[in-house]
């Protein structure tokens, strides 16, 4: 079965930072910023080269990583057969009071790492077959995962790179970002600031995510699939259905669909279920209903979306 790799026409973006001698330039100016952090949409200003006090991310100059290896859950565009290459960053720029990885996001269950044995991470998840390199909360390690990257290619890195993201992204991490990352996957967690807010304790993130997703779209487009389905580059958007809507599912939709594109690829996610300190917000303290998923998906129908992850939506309906 041809490979995402055998399409002679695909080259990863950051290859061409690396022929044009930009990609390790492009770390250096990445690990400037840790010196007065605004490498996500807090703008904590922490000098996170000496201190972790203070920055909600609670890491420093290396990245922590709680684990890596193929992983056949995600999407079909990115699992293939041969499962996405994942890394999980520990920390997050989120306080989800639902949060079903809160042991990796907020106890930062795992170790240091430095960007050579971020390299190797990704060189062996190639070696193994794996269809792209799928950094999972990525937006805190953003240095640390250029200056890997850059490591990783002159040493034969050629698999697209996924930023599965959050959704909260500064402009300034995106733009350093920018002609490295093939594949953007934020969440779009909330149309509604407020609800996240009270729900992941972060301040402006309808707007901060919105713009975001505009400017990921504005680097890769649409998706763009190989052959057999793989993906090669492009947005995908995950929107996770909330109880009570809590989630605002019709914004997202409806932003999506008129001021990004109609060809987005949305994976509408049916896999609520209340952990962590959801027991403590009656409003979430259940698992979405049959009836809320599907309005959900009749939305998306309805604002002229047609790339949905259709697999686990007729599974689950």
């Amino acid at each position: 079965m041809e490979s995402a790799l055998d399409k002679p026409t695909f080259k990863p973006a950051y290859l061409s930072l690396l022929r044009l001698g930009q990609l390790e330039t492009r770390a250096e100016q990445a690990y400037q910023h840790l010196e007065y952090c605004d490498l996500c949409a807090r703008h904590c200003r922490i000098n996170r080269k000496q201190t972790i006090e203070g920055a909600v991310c609670r890491t420093g100059e290396l990245a922590v990583v709680n684990s890596y290896g193929p992983h056949h859950g995600e999407e079909s565009p990115l699992r293939g057969w041969n499962g996405s290459g994942t890394i999980f960053f520990c920390g997050c720029s989120l306080r989800c009071v639902f949060c079903q990885n809160w042991d990796i996001s907020q106890k930062g269950v795992g170790r240091g790492t430095t960007p050579e044995e971020l390299a190797d991470m990704m060189l062996s998840l190639q070696q193994q077959g794996c269809h792209n390199i799928n950094f999972v909360t990525p937006s805190h390690a953003v240095a640390q995962i250029i200056a890997a990257v850059a490591i990783g290619a002159q040493k034969g890195l050629r698999l697209p790179l996924v930023y599965n993201t959050s959704g909260y992204d500064s402009p300034e991490a995106l733009k350093l970002l920018d002609d490295i990352i093939d594949i953007y996957m934020p969440d779009m967690k909330y149309g509604d600031s407020t609800k996240a807010r009270q729900y992941s304790k972060v301040r402006n993130y309808a707007e901060v995510n919105f713009n975001a997703v505009k400017e990921m779209h504005r680097q890769v487009g649409d998706l763009i699939l190989d052959d057999n389905g793989v993906a090669l580059r492009g947005l995908m958007v995950r929107h996770l259905v909330l109880p009570n809507n809590i989630g605002g599912t019709n914004q997202v939709l409806r932003f999506l669909a008129t001021e990004i594109s109609t060809g987005t690829y949305i994976n509408i996610m049916n896999q609520y279920h209340p952990c962590y300190r959801a027991d403590d917000y009656p409003d979430m303290n259940r698992s979405i209903t049959w009836q809320e998923y599907q309005k959900a998906i009749d939305a998306a129908h309805n604002a002229g979306l047609h790339r949905l992850d259709e697999e686990r939506t007729i599974h689950w309906l």
